[in-house]
């Protein structure tokens, strides 16, 4: 019987160890089993991650599932941003290589391929458009204008809203300068009229938005080199351009252009009419362009059209108050557009003469008083358009050209104005 009851604890306990055994196996085996399906799990989502372009070409490191190996591979890569370059150092293969580089499909894009196109750059300057110069004549802030300046408390009693309305419009504003901003020497003897401004009155000038103005006159060495020198130096310094006088022949020589619209527009200015010789700038002393001798002018314009797309000559020439221009002025005007000048404006008469036209160019003789005495019943703003599609020589004509000849290329009008007490506006 003890024999028996032995036996059978012994069958039991023998069964209890079968029993925790297949228990523990049985375990083991579902442990395997998720630990293999959540690797599974972790392909499928990378793999689900390229297929939305958020990574490189395929054949990336196998351990991708090791976050330290991925870690290791995006050392040296710097910070990349959507569609950002990849580092030179970087290892591309690895997960943490896929960052944001764009809509690349299933394969990505990586290297050079990856870098966005390259953007060409315009330069707005050099889109060619309608450019618009803008000319008047004779300039000098006599007593009457510097009271109708002061009454105003600006420039809007001296050039009313139509006028300065133009101005904006422009591109370049150019005026003829008679008179010198000094305080310094002495008034030319035997001369009726002498004129100078101290070199504050040159924020008139600027009011006026005057780009550039011409020197070559008879009136700018009115008190001695000192008035023309220190007028130079109060333009020069008030950013305003000059051309027709200066410190030497060079300088009085000198082409000044300014780019607008794509173009290069030059300007030269040139003087017949002055005291004596002295006035003429020399190789070593101060004063005008002359241009009594056409010779060195005419050089000078060959010159600088090599240099600019559009050449205008600003010359002082003609007899005062006369309306009809002397044979001379249309010799020298026509050897100025046969040497390369596209515009030939004249001052000095004080009063409108007429335009001609020479070879499809336009010669304006004397654009009159501008802002000067106490009346002006006739003067004007001469507006010229170069058109988008103006090219150099596109309005080269015959002779005897009418302004409808060009029109195509070039617009060229007169802007009528009057002027009282200091003050010009519109007609």
């Amino acid at each position: 019987m003890r024999k028996n009851r032995g036996l059978v604890w012994l069958i039991g306990i023998l069964m209890v160890a079968v029993f925790a055994l297949s228990s523990l196996a049985g375990w083991m085996v579902w442990q395997r089993q998720s630990v293999h399906g959540g690797l599974n799990g972790t392909e499928e989502t990378l793999a689900a991650s390229l297929s939305d372009g958020q990574g490189s070409e395929r054949g990336e490191d196998s351990g991708g599932s090791d976050d330290s190996r991925r870690e290791e591979d995006t050392k040296g890569q710097g910070d990349i941003g959507i569609g950002g370059d990849i580092g030179d150092g970087g290892n591309a293969g690895s997960e943490g290589n896929l960052r944001s580089q764009g809509d690349g499909g299933s394969e990505g894009k990586i290297g050079s391929e990856g870098n966005q196109a390259e953007e060409t750059v315009v330069d707005p300057a050099s889109l060619k458009t309608d450019i618009t110069l803008l000319f008047a004549g004779d300039v000098y802030f006599s007593d009457y204008v510097l009271q109708a300046y002061d009454q105003a408390g600006g420039i809007q009693g001296v050039l009313d809203d139509g006028i300065r309305q133009e101005i904006d419009q422009a591109d370049i504003f150019m005026v003829n300068q008679e008179f010198p901003f000094t305080d310094r020497g002495t008034a030319a003897e035997d001369k009726q009229f002498t004129f100078r401004l101290p070199s504050e009155k040159v924020s008139i000038l600027q009011e006026m938005k005057v780009d550039l103005v011409t020197l070559a006159n008879n009136h700018i060495l009115d008190f001695g080199q000192d008035g023309l020198l220190d007028s130079c130096q109060t333009l020069d310094e008030a950013g305003i351009h000059y051309v027709g006088g200066g410190e030497n022949l060079d300088r009085a020589r000198q082409l000044v252009t300014i780019d607008a619209g794509g173009r290069t527009i030059g300007f030269l200015g040139t003087c017949r009419v002055y005291m004596d010789a002295s006035w003429a700038a020399g190789p070593s002393h101060p004063g005008v362009f002359s241009t009594y001798d056409p010779a060195q002018a005419i050089e000078a314009i060959r010159a600088a059209k090599e240099q600019c797309d559009y050449l205008v000559v600003y010359v002082h020439w003609g007899v005062e108050r006369e309306t009809e221009p002397k044979e001379y002025q249309k010799t020298m005007g026509r050897q100025y557009i046969d040497a390369g000048a596209d515009l030939v404006v004249g001052s000095h008469p004080h009063v409108l003469q007429n335009i001609e036209y020479y070879h499809g160019k336009p010669i304006v003789y004397s654009m009159g008083n501008f802002v000067f005495g106490s009346s002006i019943l006739k003067t004007a703003l001469l507006k010229l358009v170069l058109k988008a599609d103006w090219e150099p020589g596109a309005n080269g004509m015959d002779e005897g050209t009418t302004p409808e000849g060009i029109e195509e290329h070039v617009e060229l009008s007169l802007i009528p104005c009057t002027s009282s007490n200091g003050y010009t506006r519109i007609k």
